[in-house]
């Protein structure tokens, strides 16, 4: 899979899943997450929505850029926002916050490709000259 497809591919996933927490957050917490809804859990759900939304424009407006120290810092945000990602979902069920396998496994699964496929682009873009 080339760097752009990549992008584009991460940009959709982003802007479906940040459109979904932006605009249906209760929806997203009581049948995709099968928590419980509360008020401060959708204004969460609305302010992740909006962090996912702009990660999804800022990587499918690069996604045509060649390697650079700026295309770098946005694989590397990308790459953290990942890693950081992971635990919370596994640790939610763990807690009793989510109610079944599938309100974390698939996040999960996904936070682990695209880590994957960051790092993956991270150690083959050419070093930036000075």
């Amino acid at each position: 899979m080339s760097k752009k497809t990549f992008l584009t591919f991460v940009a959709f996933v982003a802007f479906a899943i940040g459109f979904l927490a932006l605009v249906f957050p209760t929806q997203l917490i009581v049948n995709v997450k099968m928590a419980a809804v509360s008020e401060s859990a959708v204004v969460m759900a609305r302010t992740v929505g909006t962090l996912l939304v702009t990660f999804s424009v800022l990587n499918f407006l690069v996604r045509n850029d060649a390697d650079s120290a700026t295309l770098r810092s946005v694989f590397i945000a990308n790459l953290v926002l990942q890693l950081g990602l992971l635990p919370i979902d596994p640790i939610a069920y763990y807690t009793g916050v989510y109610a079944t396998w599938g309100s974390f496994v698939p996040n999960t699964i996904l936070h682990i490709i695209l880590a994957g496929g960051f790092a993956y682009y991270l150690a083959q873009m050419k070093a930036p000259q000075p």
